[in-house]
């Protein structure tokens, strides 16, 4: 079992939903690529609104503009493993912002874990 406790990075990766990677959603392909590497978790956001760098505003309140959705992958680890993953994003067409912040990891334990 993963323990995971105290100072961490959080990896924000924002795409829209639309993007792709051979045939499947990048944000799939990204959390694949996390689960793989044995990274502790990687949650997909799914925003309902929002603008990048092109400054259009995607929406779900209109039916004709529900498409490119902003989509948030977080992922949260040590400092090290972190910027180790960041290596497997090199090769795909990310089309939007990434980010990094220190956290502090307060609480991080399996169902498993908590049954025993």
């Amino acid at each position: 079992m993963m323990t995971l406790h105290g100072r961490a990075l959080r990896l924000t990766i924002i795409v829209d939903d639309t993007d792709t990677w051979h045939h499947k959603p990048l944000f799939t392909e990204i959390v694949h690529r996390a689960h793989a590497f044995g990274m502790a978790g990687a949650t997909v956001f799914r925003g309902v609104e929002g603008f990048g760098a092109t400054s259009v505003v995607h929406t779900t309140r209109l039916l004709s503009m529900a498409d490119d959705l902003p989509t948030a992958v977080v992922i949260v680890d040590e400092e090290d493993r972190v910027r180790a993953f960041m290596s497997q994003l090199d090769e795909l067409p990310i089309n939007g912002l990434i980010t990094l912040q220190e956290v502090e990891v307060v609480h991080y334990k399996s169902q498993e874990a908590a049954a025993s």
